[in-house]
């Protein structure tokens, strides 16, 4: 039996195949295409010829795929987005797709309306739910929209209200119209997570021809009953119908792919691991096997959101990045040759000066004709070097929570022009496969289900709030594609809000299962 991992960077696109034991059987790297999906086709082609396995005992299939995240940053793909805000007059003063970049709020169509509804912050009715309102805006709006976005005054507490609105949407649209319940999306904070529900709308459209496009290449080379998962941003997976519920959590998933992987490779459950590309760095922090959560507001192409994003830094340093001297002074990116650093660095026969062929000059790697670089001056090397050490040792600095030195875990395609030893790091741990760890953490990920809202434990008990959590988070696995009798509480997360009266705490609950 096998399983199939793909990781789509921004330089290269990586494949791996793994046996029934978790072995590396083999892996190969290739360009990223502009499309994504021929690059994804060309790497899986190229992996199942030279490995030369039973395509038939191929059992599972794995993506890592930054297609949603692309979708976002270049607004393209998008689908056009009705949001329906449950909170009327109370939040009329700030309205939806406020402060929102001006051409994104163009490509979602910009359609919003103000119902009544919503509950106040403990869990009192704001206003009951018109459903006459809400069948007649449907009406104005159809042919309209393409998706719709449901968010409603501190659902975080109560959420009844989302889905009765939900089911409207769907006896009038169809049950297959895709809709976003804010409670099931972000976390306490209106706005911010009125954002992440819209852009979770938005995607749709992109989730859809992903996953389509995904499942095609797998069939074009063969493998047709393969069980079929995406990566998820907290370095698990989850079904392809989970993650067409909620593609926002595709993003950022490389970045946990590669510390997951990490993690398997080092078999370290604690440490800082940085994955060097093409084109950039990002630097994240394992805690207990998984990636560190960001505990603050995220901004996902220029928009201020609250949804689960893993505490990730990424500089613009990688194997491609172009060296210049500017004025006597060395810079080094944040600009890179990406994919083509087979065409353009000068240790492979081109005419632009990257990290790569000040590390080759240097000896600290082997890769392309050394004398390609000969020529280059080792006192202009060794201070690029240094700058290269100072963009790396700055990033890790703002990732530690101590001054103490901290042990690096380095992984990725790039990791040639990282050097030995680095300011602020006891030692650094290399594999021979940490190369492809992105797509090696994609493959050996289980599945996960988490579940958040605000529980008020003086009239719900702790033990009974944690236990109803726990069985959300357990259903919302069993969604996402896990095996019910593996699952296993990993994290409880418990914030009491010092606001309430009434001791108030934000549950955050996370379980994982084996995939099946």
């Amino acid at each position: 039996m096998y399983k199939i991992g793909i990781d789509v960077g921004g330089t290269n696109t990586d494949a791996i195949i793994l046996d029934e034991n978790s072995n590396l059987v083999h892996s190969v790297k290739s360009p990223t295409s502009l499309d994504i999906k021929t690059g994804i086709e060309t790497a899986l082609r190229n992996l199942l010829q030279e490995s030369n396995i039973d395509k038939t005992k191929i059992t599972h299939a794995m993506l890592g795929t930054t297609q949603c995240t692309n979708a976002i940053v270049e607004r393209k793909k998008l689908a056009k987005v009705g949001v329906i805000r449950l909170g009327y007059p109370a939040t009329a003063s700030v309205l939806p797709y406020t402060a929102w970049p001006k051409d994104m709020v163009e490509k979602l169509s910009g359609n919003y309306a103000l119902v009544h509804g919503g509950y106040e912050y403990d869990g009192q009715l704001l206003g009951e739910l018109d459903e006459g309102e809400i069948q007649t805006l449907l009406e104005n709006w159809r042919d309209q929209v393409e998706s719709i976005a449901i968010v409603g005054v501190f659902s975080s507490i109560k959420n009844d209200q989302e889905f009765r609105v939900r089911n409207l949407i769907q006896d009038i649209y169809g049950e297959e119209f895709p809709v976003s319940c804010s409670s099931l999306i972000g976390s306490v904070g209106l706005i911010e997570r009125e954002n992440a529900t819209i852009l979770n709308a938005a995607l749709c459209k992109v989730i859809e021809t992903t996953t389509t496009g995904f499942v095609h290449a797998l069939e074009g080379e063969g493998i047709f009953n393969a069980k079929v998962y995406l990566c998820q941003n907290d370095g698990t997976l989850m079904s392809i119908d989970y993650a067409k519920q909620f593609p926002i959590l595709t993003i950022a998933c490389g970045p946990t792919n590669s510390i997951r992987g990490a993690s398997y490779l080092a078999k370290i459950k604690d440490t800082m691991v940085l994955d060097v590309g093409g084109t950039t760095s990002d630097i994240g922090v394992l805690q207990d096997g998984f990636p560190r959560e960001s505990s603050v507001a995220v901004e996902v192409g220029d928009i201020r959101t609250n949804f689960r994003m893993p505490d990730i830094i990424s500089v613009g340093l990688g194997g491609g990045s172009i060296v210049r001297v500017n004025n006597g002074e060395i810079t080094v990116g944040p600009d890179s040759v990406g994919y083509k650093i087979a065409e353009e660095a000068l240790v492979f026969g081109g005419n632009t000066l990257t990290t790569t062929d000040i590390a080759v000059r240097l000896g600290l790697a082997d890769v392309g004709d050394r004398s390609l670089v000969a020529h280059i001056d080792e006192a202009f090397a060794k201070e690029a070097q240094v700058e290269i050490s100072s963009l790396i040792e700055q990033a890790i600095d703002k990732m530690k929570t101590s001054s103490e030195d901290v042990q690096l875990v380095l992984v990725g395609g790039g990791s040639i022009i990282v050097p030995d030893t680095l300011r602020g790091v006891s030692n650094i741990v290399k594999f021979e496969n940490g190369t492809v760890a992105n797509a090696i953490g994609a493959s050996i990920a289980q599945i996960s289900g988490q579940y958040e809202q605000i529980y008020i434990y003086s009239r719900e008990p702790r033990e009974i709030s944690l236990k109803d959590a726990q069985e959300k988070a357990v259903k919302q696995a069993v969604l996402a594609g896990a095996l019910s009798e593996t699952i296993e509480l990993v994290e409880v997360e418990e914030t009491p809000l010092a606001y309430h009266p009434e001791n108030a705490t934000r549950l955050k609950v996370k379980v994982v299962g084996k995939m099946g």
